[in-house]
């Protein structure tokens, strides 16, 4: 196995410790094909390692500590901590969930459409298949850096303390979880463009979220968005990621449509 694989592989067992859940046989010759698992729980992307942009080369080495940007990593941080036991440290361990089928409820509220296996296939199929291109596209950072946490250097807890031991063995630099959110906002955007600003908002959110948790620097954040944007620009360049989302757009409209008969009728 070559170095190239196996780096792919160490990337995809630290990414199913934070990953798992099961996906149904779809029986409807309307619903997706089913698509392989990579390991459990965790569905193969649309894109090839070699087709993954590269973290490393396109991203900055993280803020080295004593510099002006490690100290505003270390302000925002302070700010996050004292959010702990509000609502939105709460949100935080919700947006923390990257099991299916509960991460597809994280953009139903601003959408105004849960987001199921049932009710959305194709839809749901997609943001699981992105979800792995993102996640992975920001391990050779990762990797490379190897960047302490931020509860490893302050003590402090975490909104998820299942996920420590995961989260110590995996670099902070740039948050996957904040390439996932903001990977899947952008593809959302383009199947429900009416509620863009609101889907944005969330999606920024949502990477904000691994601050409140104290598993990711401001830094981390900022460059797990450009890592999610980065994603997105080439899966637009795959053709079957692109045969996916014209089918998510269909699978949408067509529901819109049954919802305005629906109230035609009453």
């Amino acid at each position: 196995m070559n170095t190239r694989r196996s780096s792919l592989l160490a990337a995809c067992a630290i990414l199913i410790a934070l990953v798992a859940a099961g996906c149904g046989t779809f029986e409807s010759e309307t619903r997706p094909d089913a698509v392989k698992e990579i390991a459990p729980g965790l569905l193969e992307g649309y894109l090839a390692d070699e087709d993954l942009p590269n973290s490393l080369e396109l991203l900055p080495p993280p803020p080295a500590e004593g510099s002006a940007a490690f100290a505003l990593d270390e302000e925002r941080s302070r700010e996050s901590l004292a959010l702990r036991g509000t609502p939105r440290w709460r949100q935080a361990a919700l947006d923390a969930n990257l099991h299916f089928p509960e991460a597809a409820e994280a953009f139903s509220g601003v959408i105004g459409n849960p987001i199921t296996e049932e009710d959305t296939p194709h839809l749901y199929m997609l943001l699981r298949r992105s979800l792995t291109d993102a996640g992975l596209s920001t391990y050779k950072a990762k990797n490379h850096y190897n960047r302490a946490r931020p509860f490893m250097m302050n003590g402090q807890p975490i909104c998820t303390p299942e996920d420590r031991e995961a989260l110590t063995a995996d670099g902070s630099y740039p948050s996957g979880h904040t390439a996932i959110g903001w990977a899947w906002a952008l593809i959302l955007c383009e199947i429900f463009p009416e509620h863009t600003d609101e889907i944005l908002a969330r999606g920024r959110a949502f990477g904000e979220s691994r601050m409140v948790c104290n598993v990711h620097w401001q830094s981390d954040v900022n460059e797990g968005r450009f890592m999610g944007a980065a994603t997105v620009a080439r899966l637009h360049a795959n053709e079957a990621f692109l045969a996916d989302l014209e089918r998510a757009k269909r699978e949408v409209e067509g529901l819109k449509t049954a919802e305005l008969r629906r109230q035609s009728n009453h």
